[in-house]
């Protein structure tokens, strides 16, 4: 298995005892000439701004998701704004979202002037609860945001029915779950639109800020492109009010180098998680992560949940393990949204895993024996504060 973890002799070098929790470095030694080689392209020819390598991504990234249209934005949060506005949502509407998301989430809903309507997660899997959505959906409730977390899908059939016919739309906040796939249909084509971000520690990642938005609407699309482009189709006309949010040239020569590479990745992350899987198997007093029956898993973050979870983390961090938490407050209980009015206790099951839930280093090219010094580290902290 370590063989099949390992894709440059680069990292048979690397030293085992300080292990990061994500080393992007492995990726730029495979796509460093061709990514060099793309950039002089761009300079060359001054195509800075819309250049071919946007409209080429674009394409590549449609056909990875089997989906009809990409647009390439400046970053995941706009995308999740434009697909917003694109689908009609605005002032005063209300958008059903996981309280256990990154805040981008939610920040894109404020930012529109909508407001954020928050629902609790299943506690296995930690993604949205299509129960609970149910019962949060109103008469004022514009879009629905189910986020596919850590890397897999969303159970996006098991949302409320009809929510069309409610004049309600679903985005798919996609932004950790490129290449993954739900009873074999691809991570961006649920619901009506998706958005995704780039940024650079995605499973495809940039070296910057980068996003897209995904349909099969050809309206939307339309929509978003103008929306990102100040509202223009043509140079000093402005049919709607935009903004400028746009796919950077040079990042769209980063992205195609590595969208061509990412089927591979995320293998070598399937790999890593079944033996995380393996090795912590039975050990008491930690969760090993769920994946949905009809998912295939991508593996963005592999997240365990133990308890006294702060202390686990400082023993793993001062042994050189760079294990992080993904996401140690739930939205609703941040200061930023602390206007909506929620408290502690509206939402148990996210609160109770905003405790819990420890990242240990999942990146490609991780090796069997980093995974195993990872895991010794581990056991023998929650041992120590068992």
């Amino acid at each position: 298995m370590s063989q099949q973890l390992v894709p440059t002799s680069a990292q048979e070098a690397a030293p085992v005892n300080t292990i990061p929790l994500v080393d992007l470095s492995l990726q730029h030694a495979e796509v460093a000439e061709e990514v060099e080689a793309g950039f002089a392209e761009v300079l060359s020819a001054g195509d800075f701004i819309g250049g071919k390598a946007v409209s080429a991504f674009e394409q590549e990234y449609a056909d990875f998701a089997d989906a009809r249209w990409c647009v390439g934005v400046a970053n995941g949060t706009d995308a999740i704004e434009m697909a917003l506005r694109a689908a009609g949502v605005g002032h005063g509407d209300e958008v059903v979202v996981p309280a256990n998301t990154f805040i981008a989430t939610a920040e894109a809903v404020v930012r529109i002037g909508a407001r954020p309507v928050f629902v609790d997660v299943d506690d296995d899997s930690l993604l949205i609860d299509p129960a609970a959505v149910e019962a949060a959906v109103g008469h004022r409730t514009r879009a629905v945001v189910p986020v596919d977390l850590y890397g897999q899908v969303a159970p996006f059939e098991q949302l409320p029915a009809h929510l069309a016919d409610r004049g309600v739309t679903v985005v798919e906040d996609g932004a950790q779950s490129q290449g993954a796939t739900r009873h074999g249909r691809r991570a961006g084509t649920f619901g009506d639109i998706a958005a995704t971000s780039f940024y650079p520690g995605k499973n495809l990642g940039a070296y910057g800020d980068a996003g897209a938005v995904v349909t099969d609407d050809g309206s939307l699309a339309e929509r978003v492109r103008l929306l990102g482009a100040h509202g223009s189709p043509a140079k000093y006309q402005h049919t709607q009010f935009g903004f400028n949010s746009r796919l950077d040239t040079l990042q769209a020569v980063v992205l195609r180098a590595k969208l061509r590479r990412l089927h591979g990745w995320n293998e070598q992350r399937r790999l890593a998680a079944a033996a995380y899987d393996e090795m912590l198997a039975g050990t008491p007093g930690l969760r090993t992560p769920m994946t949905l029956p009809g998912n295939e898993h991508v593996w963005h973050l592999y997240i365990v949940r133990v308890g006294r979870r702060d202390e686990v983390l400082a023993g793993l961090q001062a042994e050189g393990i760079g294990a992080g938490v993904h996401y140690p407050v739930p939205v609703h209980l941040t200061p930023a949204m602390g206007d909506l009015g929620y408290a502690r206790g509206a939402f148990p099951v996210s609160e109770r895993a905003a405790d819990e839930i420890l990242s240990l280093p999942m990146f490609p090219g991780i090796t069997r024996a980093q995974q195993e010094r990872v895991v010794d580290v581990l056991l023998s902290t929650l041992r120590a504060h068992g």
